[in-house]
């Protein structure tokens, strides 16, 4: 635009060359055309508009406006603005006019005020909002037009409010919702939800009856979450008509057994059953869930798990069994390996310990071997260890005694002091057992404290006797007066560091991936936000797509991504700038997908630059004409020609001045999250951001927070 004004004023010079009837047919129709540009030439100033007070605008598309401490919504906002954050402000009321003039809004957070009350139609101004977040306030109803006009809206946050109606037509409309957010409130009358492209839904803490499949007309549906509502079964035919259901979260319910419904449901990836009164697990009820890679089994009062029962999960990549009271005995002592071997990592480890025996109470499960499970050592088996250590370092094969090998492990002779070996090799040759009593178990090695000695009593079981100043089961409690002495086999358990210099994934499905951002939070201590980019590196569209997460969720979900495609996913610093931001990348693989998807038209493009290129047409057009009276004068006047005016190659030279030098260059901000502080403050922090527009080659889905 500035090179447009400097055209003009050229042209101004050069009209005040030419003689009066010329000047004054050339000036009006100057003065014609800088009415019809001029407001082109104030089209930026209007767009540099003042910030709010008591915001931070980081340009007028992105604006900032935290913990004002003002009951209405900030005034004079530019048109231009795509996203406004007014979380935390105390807004207790809404009005029309908040938002007149803000057609090009596509995100609104106004969590984390004290609204009560929707007015209705109140953002039917605002066409083109994509995201729109209410959570956190003492919303106590929604009407039937509380989302009217919203007609593009994608995501509804409403969680964590006072809800306790929901007019049956409250969500009508709003064909384009991916995600609906009704968690934390107190419904008890849910209606029926018609949303065909819904992707999340979370019903979680209210108080409505167990769906059905006339209460959830989702077919495409991929995360539902339906924890702490009583359940004490699950609707088979729901789950039923969730063909592209993966992600099922029924934890903190009454289920006092596997729901029927669950045991034939073998698309599932993610399941939760934590805070369940299940009871035992059984193998059974579990053989037919073989697509699940991650499963939750946390606070089930869990003391151990049956034989093999992890076989039955080929994919299994993510276990949570925490704060369960797990007996670490023998039966127990295959855990440890089969975590080695299957390659599966064990969530909230340091929650994940035993609780019996009082040798392996409060101790880790993943840091035990499977020595610390005190498995017995039959007689022959020892006998042929004291052979084979006192008469050679090898045994001979020709002159070994035939043993008969047991399942249960055995601990190395090397590992058992030498005053055990000597006192139990005697007792075992003078009582000579039948060949049917073989198998008469050794005590477990330390299982008696403080110098107690081991011993079996009649019926099989272990019995400590212990010396005079000590007492209790296994010689745990001795007197004050004498310090008791440190175990042998107890030892100080070190957690290994965790290298916090990453990003990763746990959960992937055609159409999303979950990340796991917990390593590379705890790397920036003073992180601000994240800046998540992702590309597609199978697609013939490679351009990356950028989004903004806060820093205090480390857990994310990309969703609307392209079946059976490669994506690159690199995690920066938001507050520093692009090039000069270290990022941690990684690759993720998404699945096959069962549904065709439908492509989403290209947005249309803006308006400016379409005016701006009229505007020089008509400027070059303005130019011609003076080049055409400029030969006409010459070819009559010949005199003229030493007055010093320009030639029609020094105009030909401005006009290519004009065209080259009023070309529009777009520039790509992101926009860093706010610097204002927020540690130490027990809320939800605003989880949605503006998406960039998708190509014919990507999903319709729009990637998530979740």
């Amino acid at each position: 635009m500035q090179d447009l004004l400097l055209s003009f004023r050229a042209l101004e010079h050069i009209l005040s060359g030419l003689t009066d009837s010329g000047v004054v047919m050339m000036q009006l129709w100057a003065q014609i055309w800088q009415l019809l540009l001029l407001p082109l030439l104030l089209l930026p100033t209007s767009l540099c508009s003042a910030c709010p007070q008591h915001c931070n605008c980081v340009d007028t598309k992105n604006i900032f406006c935290i913990q004002r401490r003002a009951s209405t919504m900030p005034l004079n906002l530019p048109a231009s603005t795509q996203s406004l954050y007014v979380f935390q402000n105390g807004i207790n009321f809404l009005q029309e006019q908040d938002f007149h003039g803000l057609a090009d809004l596509k995100l609104l957070d106004l969590s984390q005020n004290v609204l009560s009350v929707i007015p209705d139609g109140v953002f039917g101004f605002l066409t083109s909002l994509r995201n729109l977040d209410l959570s956190s306030n003492k919303i106590t109803r929604i009407s039937k037009d509380s989302f009217n006009g919203l007609v593009n809206l994608e995501r509804l946050y409403v969680h964590n409010n006072r809800i306790e109606s929901i007019h049956p037509a409250a969500f009508k409309g709003l064909e384009h919702l991916l995600e609906l957010k009704l968690q934390g409130n107190q419904i008890s009358l849910l209606p029926a939800l018609h949303l065909p492209k819904l992707l999340l839904l979370d019903l979680s803490f209210n108080s409505i009856p167990a769906p059905g499949p006339a209460d959830l007309q989702t077919p495409h549906l991929e995360s539902l979450k339906l924890v702490g509502l009583g359940l004490t079964t699950l609707d088979e035919g729901l789950l039923r008509s969730l063909g592209n259901l993966h992600d099922l979260d029924v934890s903190q319910n009454k289920l006092v057994r596997m729901p029927p419904a669950l045991k034939s449901a073998k698309w599932l990836t993610r399941l939760s059953l934590a805070a369940n009164p299940l009871g035992s697990l059984r193998q059974e009820d579990f053989k037919n869930l073989v697509g699940l890679q991650e499963l939750d089994l946390s606070s089930l009062k869990l003391q151990e798990f049956p034989a093999d029962f992890f076989q039955v999960f080929p994919k299994l990549r993510h276990l949570t069994a925490a704060q369960n009271p797990f007996n670490c005995v023998c039966s127990l002592s295959w855990f440890p390996n089969w975590m080695k071997n299957s390659k599966v990592d064990l969530g909230r480890p340091e929650e994940t310990r035993c609780h019996f025996p009082l040798i392996n109470a409060g101790k880790t499960l993943s840091m035990l071997e499977q020595k610390d499970f005190g498995c017995p050592t039959t007689i022959t088996e020892l006998s042929e260890v004291l052979t084979s250590s006192s008469i050679h370092n090898t045994p001979d094969p020709t002159t070994a005694p035939h043993t008969t090998l047991i399942i249960h492990p055995f601990v190395p002779s090397e590992e058992l002091p030498v005053e055990e070996v000597q006192h139990v090799a005697p007792e075992a040759s003078a009582s000579p057992r039948s060949s049917e009593e073989h198998e008469e178990h050794m005590c477990p090695p330390y299982i008696c404290l403080n110098g107690g000695t081991c011993r079996f009593d009649q019926r099989g079981q272990v019995n400590c006797l212990c010396p005079l100043d000590t007492s209790g089961t296994y010689c745990e409690n001795q007197e004050e007066s004498q310090p008791p002495p440190l175990s042998p086999r107890v030892a100080v358990v070190t957690v290994p560091s965790i290298k916090p210099d990453k990003i990763s994934f746990h959960h992937v499905t055609s159409t999303s991936i979950s990340l796991d951002l917990h390593r590379y939070i705890e790397s920036q201590p003073n992180i601000r936000g994240i800046r998540l980019t992702y590309s597609n590196l199978s697609g013939p569209d490679r351009r990356p797509l950028q989004l903004n997460v806060p820093a205090s969720y480390p857990e994310y979900t990309l969703r609307g991504l392209q079946p059976n495609c490669t994506y690159l996913v690199c995690a920066s610093p938001l507050d520093e700038p692009v090039e000069k931001a270290a990022s941690s990348c990684m690759n993720a693989q998404t699945g096959v997908s069962q549904h065709p998807t439908e492509n989403r038209p290209e947005p249309f493009s803006i308006l400016v630059p379409i005016l701006v290129a009229v505007a020089v047409v008509m400027a070059a057009t303005i130019l011609a004409a003076v080049v055409v009276v400029l030969r006409r004068k010459s070819s009559k006047t010949p005199t003229d020609m030493d007055l010093g005016e320009p030639n029609p190659f020094e105009l030909e030279g401005v006009k290519m001045g004009l065209e080259n030098g009023t070309s529009p260059q777009k520039q790509t901000d992101i926009s860093p999250y706010p610097p204002a502080s927020q540690n130490g403050m027990d809320y939800e922090v605003p989880l949605i951001q503006e998406q960039f527009a998708s190509n014919n080659n990507t999903d319709q889905r729009i990637p998530s927070y979740f």
